[in-house]
């Protein structure tokens, strides 16, 4: 009985790295997205206003993906 509650209390210390899984592979999308529409249109990115949101979002989904796997391993 107290095995099992030392592994349970184990288990409920660690942190899911779930987090981390998910924001990478949004990030990974974000990029392989953006890329396909840089790639098909010649008018993609002139503009200042998208430009600047395109890069906008890039640079939070790097930082919160960063984030979680710093918060994961401490």
């Amino acid at each position: 009985m107290v095995n099992a509650f030392l592994v349970l209390a184990a288990e409920e210390a660690e942190k899911s790295e779930t987090l981390f899984f998910v924001l990478g592979c949004v990030f990974a999308a974000w990029a392989v997205g953006i890329g396909l529409v840089g790639m098909r249109s010649e008018s993609f990115g002139k503009e200042r206003t998208a430009s600047t949101a395109i890069i906008g979002v890039s640079v939070l989904l790097a930082a919160a993906t960063m984030a979680s796997i710093v918060y994961v391993l401490n």
